[in-house]
């Protein structure tokens, strides 16, 4: 009966998710089939609480709305968060009635220590005083066995605190993982797009950003004829540069294959171009060499757009601004840093280049 009511209550919520996506004509890919069918259960309050918020405004959700609440409320990001979240209050719970039991344990043996004080008094009071010393032996030994008991369970939340602080680290080691590049060591397309999420809430409360998107110029035939080792070498020098002309609250991301991303908090578009230029000049200044052989490759170069936050912006609105800068970039020769207020910018686009 139980498999029969689950089949009907989740086809039921399939056939709500599918309604959803034909009237607000989403493409029906998993994740968005994802999202509103976690609409259609009510499980998530906070997802259905702020797409109904959405909808009071707006009949129609867009893309960008979609894309935005579902990094919001469903995404694996955020979904590490609260279990980082609940695993940190569960331990803090745990050191907190270890205390607890701690002060107990204390009060227990002080009581003990003075009911063996009563009754060594009681036993030279005459018969009444012995059998009161009975009644205080008995209570201590009672008091006692429960301070035993006391001790054992604090070793037993102790124990109980060292492991869920052992999952606590391994769920960090985890999530850095999960959100880095294995081969550069910068953040990966995951943990650009919670960064390019996170600085578009800050850019509505007054702190804009700004974005890089950083190309290897002829990466490709560079990795055809050199292979892929040396490509691996290639795409970790570009990463260094990165690193090296980035600030510490900058994010540092490999968007894939050879494009780079760098999210500026704070920054300015002119002051995000001469950061571009900078990297551009320290790519340009490296001699690559081969380490099998020794042998000089000479030099690679990179192209640079460069957008800045617009009241609007998506997350995807941003980087498809700063990357149809980089492919103009592309277009003038390469090697060069083409921001979105660059005229050139601003001539209908043509077809890409590596």
């Amino acid at each position: 009966m139980s498999g029969a009511s689950d089949f009907d209550r989740t086809i039921a919520f399939c056939e709500a998710a599918i309604q959803r996506l034909r009237v607000h004509r989403h493409p029906a890919y998993p994740r968005n089939y994802e999202f509103w069918y976690t609409y259609a259960t009510g499980y998530n309050a906070a997802l259905n609480r702020a797409v109904n918020e959405t909808l009071d405004r707006d009949p129609s959700i867009s893309e960008a709305d979609l894309d935005l609440l579902y990094e919001t409320y469903l995404s694996p990001l955020r979904l590490s968060e609260r279990v980082d979240h609940v695993g940190s209050r569960i331990l803090t719970e745990i050191a907190e009635v270890a205390d607890v039991l701690k002060d107990a344990r204390k009060s227990s043996d002080d009581y003990a220590a003075t009911l063996q004080r009563v009754s060594a008094e009681a036993d030279r009071l005459g018969p009444v005083g012995q059998a009161l010393g009975e009644l205080a032996r008995g209570l201590r030994d009672t008091t006692e066995r429960m301070v035993d008991r006391t001790r054992e369970l604090e070793r037993q939340l102790a124990a109980s605190h060292d492991e869920m602080q052992e999952l606590h680290n391994t769920l960090e080691v985890i999530r850095a993982e999960s959100l880095t590049d294995p081969l550069t060591g910068l953040a990966n397309r995951k943990f650009l797009q919670g960064a390019l999420e996170q600085n578009l809430i800050e850019a509505t409360r007054g702190q804009r950003f700004s974005l890089l998107i950083i190309d290897i110029d002829h990466f490709k035939a560079f990795n055809d004829n050199y292979g892929h080792l040396t490509g691996d070498q290639v795409l970790r020098l570009v990463a260094l540069a990165l690193k090296q002309n980035a600030k510490n609250e900058d994010v540092t991301a490999r968007f894939g294959g050879e494009e780079f991303a760098i999210v500026l908090p704070d920054t300015p578009l002119s002051a995000a171009a001469a950061i571009g230029e900078r990297i551009r000049r320290a790519v340009m200044a490296k001699d690559l060499v081969k380490r099998s052989t020794g042998e000089h490759l000479g030099r690679i170069t990179v192209s640079v757009g460069v957008a800045t936050w617009r009241r609007g912006d998506s997350a995807q609105s941003i980087l498809d601004r700063a990357d149809s800068c980089m492919y103009v970039a592309k277009r003038c020769g390469r090697n060069l840093v083409v921001a979105e207020d660059d005229a050139r910018a601003m001539e209908p686009a043509a077809a890409r280049v590596a």
